[in-house]
């Protein structure tokens, strides 16, 4: 954001540039009014000063006066209005997309449903080294497709949010209960960041939003890849002159080191926000890992907190939020990481059974 942190940016959809346009409008009117009347009031001062021998006038109203400060103030504002109207009309005009996105905040990351396309996925941030992206970048980002109406449907599940992408002229408050939408037709593939504009809880900051614009031709692809279906273009394996297909594949066995791997890195996208990369968690309202009745204690009862949550606690249920094979490892990680050395691994299998085999 370093390059325009002095005025707005123009953007790469056509209501950024509607925004841009309509401040730089009322900015110039607003420097043209400072003009005048700080150039009559220096005029005033320096002129009709005292050391001048000048006399003031001495005179309680004036009509005309009085009828001129107030019907021109009218026509500025009635001029200063006009675009703006026309620029909220243009923003709120969400009718005929070509992709509809439900995006819902959580505390603390997002989650995206392409309703057309089947897909949902939630997007993490990603701890970096401390550069121009440090606290910006996430795993999973919002892909969509440029030339195309973009319709955004903005919720919550917690608390207030408020989904910003600067790039896009998009901000919309995420509430619980009310969906709020919006709309972008991004005309410049690339990568755009964003973050959650309203002061959400305590890791607040670690929220933040990418949006990978791409031609719809690598969209289409990118969708396709989401659901597991061959690709255009990509070699796919083939059994008697046709794609294989087969039944759907045994959950994988994993070892305690892979598993603990992939457990760490799941660990520090979606849980060290509040139970710190160390484990020990910031008490009382995020309570401690390391050497926990949770993480040290049975198994069953583990896999079930993590999957269902804990009401009436900051505790969030992941059940939906990752995937078997990522339940599997971070709950593995937690019961050997920090010293907990309980030597026991949870496969994916495992966290179907817990799942009711669904």
């Amino acid at each position: 954001m370093a390059d325009y942190t002095l005025n707005m940016t123009a953007g790469v959809t056509p209501v950024s540039q509607d925004i841009y346009d309509l401040h730089m409008t009322i900015f110039w009117i607003c420097v043209a009014i400072g003009v005048v009347v700080f150039s009559v009031m220096f005029y005033a001062m320096f002129y009709h000063r005292k050391s001048r021998g000048v006399e003031p006038a001495r005179f309680h109203e004036h009509l005309w006066v009085e009828i001129a400060w107030t019907i021109i103030p009218c026509f500025i504002l009635v001029a200063m209005a006009i675009p703006a109207t026309r620029v909220l009309v243009h923003m709120n005009d969400v009718a005929k997309p070509d992709v509809t996105i439900k995006i819902t905040g959580y505390q603390w990351k997002w989650r995206y449903e392409y309703l057309e396309q089947g897909i949902n996925f939630f997007s993490n941030i990603v701890m970096t080294p401390k550069n121009e992206n440090y606290l910006r970048t996430v795993d999973k980002p919002l892909v969509v497709p440029i030339h195309k109406k973009i319709r955004f449907l903005v919720t919550a599940n917690d608390v207030i949010h408020s989904w910003w992408v600067p790039d896009l002229g998009v901000k919309r408050d995420a509430i619980p209960g009310f969906i709020n939408e919006s709309w972008a037709r991004i005309n410049r593939a690339g990568t755009y960041h964003g973050q959650c504009a309203e002061l959400c809880g305590m890791h607040h900051a670690y929220m933040p939003i990418v949006v990978v614009a791409m031609a719809e031709t690598d969209f289409n692809n990118w969708v396709l890849a989401q659901k597991g279906l061959p690709v255009p273009g990509m070699p796919q394996p083939v059994v008697g002159g046709t794609v294989a297909a087969g039944p759907p594949a045994a959950p994988k066995q994993y070892t305690m080191q892979e598993l603990m791997q992939q457990g760490e890195k799941v660990f520090l996208s979606t849980c060290a926000v509040c139970h710190q990369a160390t484990g020990l968690g910031l008490p009382p309202t995020f309570p401690a890992l390391k050497g926990s009745k949770t993480a040290t204690g049975p198994k069953d009862q583990h896999i079930a907190t993590v999957l269902n949550g804990r009401p009436g606690t900051a505790m969030q249920a992941f059940k939906e939020q990752l995937s078997d094979d990522d339940l599997a490892a971070v709950i593995t990680y937690e019961r050997n990481a920090w010293g907990n050395n309980m030597k026991d691994m949870v496969q994916p299998a495992e966290i179907q059974k817990a799942k009711g085999g669904k």
